[in-house]
């Protein structure tokens, strides 16, 4: 099986992906919705690991 890299660009956009979703979780004030937030950033890099 051929493994396909990232070009820089895409690896651009998804660190900035990454980081907006991180600044709105540092953001969020309410305690349990920031857990939430970033149990969701988790499950998509865990996602994206398993790929």
């Amino acid at each position: 099986m051929t493994d396909m890299g990232m070009t820089d660009k895409q690896f651009n956009g998804f660190v900035r992906f990454l980081l907006d979703a991180l600044k709105d979780a540092i953001e969020e004030k309410e305690s349990e919705k920031k857990n939430e937030k970033l149990a969701k950033i988790a499950d998509n890099l865990q996602k994206t690991l398993d790929d």
